[in-house]
């Protein structure tokens, strides 16, 4: 497998030296910020534009707030990782069938499907939670997206990638599990590989078809076509969003703003309305395991403006030949 080496790093420790663990990540040229201590909420707001690999203003930060978990931005960094989780209840029937307990699992079947092999040689990082994380280098050029599941481009059950506009918790940052601290500790220290060429395809979009040589006029907001998708976009997200489990709560909120914010993008919903409907969908969540109002806002706000850089965009069917009225040529 083709691999890339970004820089000699600091050993990565699983201590609770929070100031080490920032250091550690930065020098391997992956911009950190503080995280909630214990949790993965970011502690300051604006955190992808002010993360960094500073060491003057890491050791700051972190004198200042010790107890602070270290988040990694993902897309500064470059970095799309793959977030896998053991099973915390029921197994989809299809994967059950298949001996399937872990995302890990998931992503090996797809690359043996795929006819490629299981993607396991990488800097790779034991979650407190039994889960996973392996780390890739984006390829220049590329557009993914973070995944959740196997919603839209997503991989599969268990299977979250994060890429631009997430954030990961770095090795050393610690969870409260059980009651119990339990680090995120390095197992697998590799040089970070590269994305293999078929995850790049299985999570890139299909191109746009070519514009036909007389493309419709678009859709005017007032168009019952329009009100009627964005109905069944904010239903669908909510949904989303309401049901959305322990670990993929904020990456299922950002998501599902990211989507809504691409329809903000062409005027057909507010911004406001898309933060209504997502913070009634996620009000149950709210104070369970450290997932909070604040938490809520800042990742509806950050996907809206990720959302609307991308807008989309639909357009007037042409009306077919047969419905025509006799009289027009």
């Amino acid at each position: 497998m083709t691999t890339t080496t970004v820089s000699a790093p600091a050993p990565l420790n699983a201590t609770g030296d929070l100031l080490g663990a920032a250091l550690s990540a930065a020098g391997r040229g992956w911009p950190v910020f503080p995280l909630a201590p214990r949790g993965k909420r970011p502690a300051i707001p604006d955190w992808q534009q002010r993360a960094t690999c500073d060491p003057d203003r890491i050791r700051r930060w972190w004198r200042r707030h010790p107890r602070h978990n270290v988040g990694i931005a993902c897309g500064p960094a470059s970095l799309l990782v793959l977030d896998l989780d053991a099973a915390h209840g029921p197994i989809p029937r299809p994967w059950a069938r298949l001996g399937v307990t872990h995302g890990r699992d998931v992503l090996a079947q797809l690359a043996q499907q795929a006819g490629e092999p299981d993607p396991v040689d990488t800097f790779t990082v034991a979650t407190p939670r039994a889960g996973e994380h392996r780390y890739f280098v984006r390829p220049p050029g590329s557009r993914l997206r973070s995944t959740v599941g196997g919603r839209g481009r997503g991989l599969g059950w268990h299977v979250d990638t994060r890429g631009p506009g997430a954030l990961i918790a770095a090795p050393g940052s610690i969870a409260i599990v059980h009651g119990v601290p339990v680090p995120y500790a390095v197992t697998w220290d590799l040089p970070v590989a590269v994305l293999p060429g078929w995850l790049v395809t299985a999570l890139t979009a299909p191109p746009a078809p070519p514009p036909p040589a007389h493309p419709p006029p678009p859709l005017p907001m007032t168009s019952r076509r329009v009100t009627a998708y964005v109905q069944a976009a904010v239903a669908a997200e909510c949904r989303n969003v309401a049901t959305a489990t322990e670990g993929h709560r904020h990456i299922t909120v950002y998501a599902a703003a990211a989507a809504l914010g691409e329809l903000h993008g062409n005027g057909w919903i507010s911004a406001a309305a898309i933060t209504r409907h997502l913070s009634d969908a996620a009000r149950h969540h709210l104070g369970v395991a450290d997932f909070d109002a604040r938490e809520l806002s800042t990742t509806i706000r950050d996907g809206i403006a990720a959302g609307r850089d991308n807008p989309r965009v639909l357009t007037d069917r042409p009306v077919p030949r047969h419905r025509r009225h006799p009289g027009a040529r």
